[in-house]
C-alpha cells in the first residue's frame, strides 16, 4: 500500500514543510557531487563524517561530550540519505503527511517537533545495538514522527493510496488510520525480526521509525486538545 496524496486540505503554504524538502534535495545534490569527485569511497566518508555513528555517539554522550561531531551528527545526519529511492520514498511521504501536521501546529513549532521527532527516533534506533559502527543516514526517523502525529490529529483522513494485489493493482482512498496503521505494524514485524541480525552494509532503520511515530503520535496526543486549528480561510493546497 503506497500513499499517493491525501485529501486534506490546508489552510496556508507549508514554507517549512517545503524548506525542509528542498534542503534535503540540495544536500542530495551535494552527495551526488561528493560521488562524482571520490566515488562511493568519498560518499561513505561523508556518511561516516555527518551520518550518526551509534559507537561514536554512545562514546561522546558518556564522555559528557555533548557539543561535538557525533552528537551534531544527529541534526546532519537527517538530510543525507542513500540514494534516489531513499529520498524521493522519504519526500513523498513528508509532503503528503507534513503540510497538514504543520498546517495545524503551526511553522516554528512544526520545525521543532520536526526536529525532537528525529532525535528521538535515532536515540531509539542507537539503544537497540550502541556499538555499532554502520552510519545511520535519512530523514525517515523525523518522517515517521510526523506520521505518528498525523494519525492522532486526522484519523479519518482520506488517503489515495496504490495497493497491489499480486500482478494486480487498484487506487482507493483508505482512512490515515488504516494506511498508517497499516506501516506502523509492519515495522514493528520487520524491526523485532531485525533483533540480533548483523550486517556491515546496514539496511532499514525499523527501530528509528518505531520511535520517531511513537514520539509524533504521542506529542501530538498531548498537543491535540491545546493547539489551534488556525484562521478560517480558503484552503490553499492538498498533500
Amino acid at each position: 500500500m503506497i500513499p499517493l496524496r491525501d485529501a486534506n486540505p490546508t489552510r496556508r503554504t507549508p514554507l517549512v514543510t517545503l524548506g525542509l524538502i528542498a534542503a534535503s534535495f540540495i544536500v542530495f545534490g551535494y552527495e551526488l557531487g561528493v560521488i562524482a569527485s571520490g566515488g562511493e569511497a568519498g560518499l561513505n566518508r561523508l556518511f561516516l563524517e555527518r551520518g550518526v555513528v551509534p559507537g561514536e555517539l554512545t562514546d561522546a554522550v558518556e564522555s559528557g561530550e555533548v557539543v561535538s561531531r557525533p552528537v551534531l551528527s544527529v541534526l546532519t545526519s537527517m538530510f543525507l540519505h542513500g540514494g534516489w529511492i531513499h529520498l524521493l520514498g522519504n519526500m513523498l511521504f513528508l509532503w503528503i503527511f507534513g503540510n497538514n501536521v504543520e498546517d495545524r501546529l503551526g511553522r516554528l513549532p512544526f520545525l521543532a517537533f520536526y526536529v525532537l521527532g528525529g532525535i528521538v527516533a535515532v536515540v531509539a534506533q542507537v539503544a537497540t545495538d550502541p556499538d555499532s559502527a554502520v552510519p545511520l543516514v535519512g530523514a525517515s526517523g523525523a518522517i515517521a514522527a510526523t506520521l505518528g502525529a498525523y494519525v492522532t490529529l486526522f484519523p479519518g483522513a482520506r488517503i489515495l493510496s496504490l495497493v497491489f494485489l499480486g500482478f494486480f493493482y487498484q487506487l482507493i482512498e483508505v482512512p490515515a488510520l488504516i494506511v498508517l496503521g497499516f506501516w506502523f505494524v509492519l515495522q514493528l514485524i520487520d524491526g523485532l525480526a531485525s533483533l540480533g541480525a548483523t550486517s556491515a552494509s546496514g539496511g532499514v532503520a525499523f527501530f528509528a521509525h518505531i520511535g520517531g511515530f511513537v514520539a509524533g503520535a504521542a506529542i501530538a496526543l498531548a498537543l491535540r486538545s491545546v493547539v489551534r486549528r488556525g484562521p478560517p480561510g480558503r484552503p490553499v493546497g492538498v498533500g
